[in-house]
């Protein structure tokens, strides 16, 4: 190929390229139409100059050019309200709806293991004798002690705040360290698991038990419920790791990732609920049934978001990943 002569041929359409890159006004309708067409043209030109007559200088201006007007026809897309609605609406109680066989078994298994482990520390006075002092523990337990004024211990909405902050944490440690096989998701869980069973052991040892759930159920049954949610996605995608299934494992990985980074963010908002509800319904003076009835309120209804917003989703296609258009193309590859 004759540089010189292709250059004399095309350099028009790459001005013509250049000046339309550089108005800065909207383009009319023809004028973007001619963009593409001559983006287009201008790949073309330099696939042809790279395989044909490699100069350094014009491949540089060619490569600049084309990566200008890929920017200007393909722009990011931004974010907007439709996105949050379809997140929210579609792509979150999917993801969990999704996971149910992985967070369903997690939290029974979770609250047996609770249960069981309060009845043993309740049982056993020796086992209580190595959590604390006698003092200690009836300072916990006793009316009017620690485990009673924790939730009032600082302004609402502070108190939500910190909260909220500490168990969105707790949830992300579980989804983004899954990906370790699941064993950090294993001693996240145990460490939950741990704390309520120390809760109802001491507590149902000082005769204090229906206190204790009395404070614990309204906002625990939301935030508890989030928690194993977490832990659920997390490990299956720590499964993903050993088992990708018939897809590539570099493709499972970026596709169960992206969906656990999303339920990331949607659990923040279901915790944030449950924040709110430990800030300012479980330390009021509310009666108890009626706390109790606000926390399984949230929790029903969060249960029949997923199972039957959720549901319907997943049954449409949903899976909770990225749109089509907002990720890469994955390769065919081979069964």
């Amino acid at each position: 190929m004759d540089l010189d002569v292709f250059v004399a041929a095309h350099r028009h359409e790459w001005d013509r390229l250049d000046t339309l890159l550089r108005r800065g006004r909207r383009l009319t309708g023809e004028e973007a139409d001619e963009l593409v067409v001559l983006y287009q043209r201008t790949a073309t030109h330099l696939s042809l100059v790279q395989s044909s007559a490699p100069d350094p200088t014009l491949v540089g201006r060619l490569t600049t050019l084309v990566a200008r007007a890929r920017s200007a026809v393909t722009a990011a897309r931004t974010a907007s309200w439709r996105d949050i609605v379809h997140f929210f609406g579609s792509a979150f109680p999917a993801a969990v709806y999704r996971t149910r066989h992985w967070w369903v078994p997690t939290a029974l298994l979770s609250t047996a293991l609770a249960a069981l482990s309060g009845w043993w520390i309740a049982a056993h006075p020796e086992v209580q004798a190595t959590l604390g002092a006698p003092e200690y523990l009836r300072q916990m337990t006793r009316p009017g002690g620690d485990y009673e004024t924790y939730y009032s211990s600082h302004p609402a909405a502070s108190f939500s705040a910190q909260v909220w902050t500490n168990n969105t944490m707790a949830a992300a440690m579980c989804i983004v360290l899954g990906v370790l096989l699941g064993v950090p998701v294993l001693f996240v869980l145990w460490q939950n698991i741990l704390n309520l069973g120390i809760g109802i052991g001491l507590m149902g040892s000082a005769g204090r038990l229906d206190v204790f759930l009395g404070l614990v159920l309204p906002h625990g049954l939301l935030e508890l419920t989030a928690v194993f949610v977490a832990a659920g996605t997390g490990l299956r995608l720590g499964w993903t790791v050993i088992d990708p299934g018939p897809r590539p494992r570099r493709a499972a990985l970026a596709e169960e990732g992206r969906a656990a980074i999303g339920m990331a963010v949607g659990l923040a908002a279901v915790l944030f609920v449950s924040g709110a509800i430990e800030g300012f319904v479980t330390p009021s003076g509310l009666p108890t049934w009626v706390r109790i009835s606000i926390g399984v309120l949230a929790e029903l209804l969060f249960l029949a978001y997923v199972y039957v917003v959720g549901r319907r989703a997943a049954q449409a296609g949903e899976t909770g990943d990225l749109g089509t258009a907002d990720r890469s193309e994955a390769l065919p590859t081979a069964a």
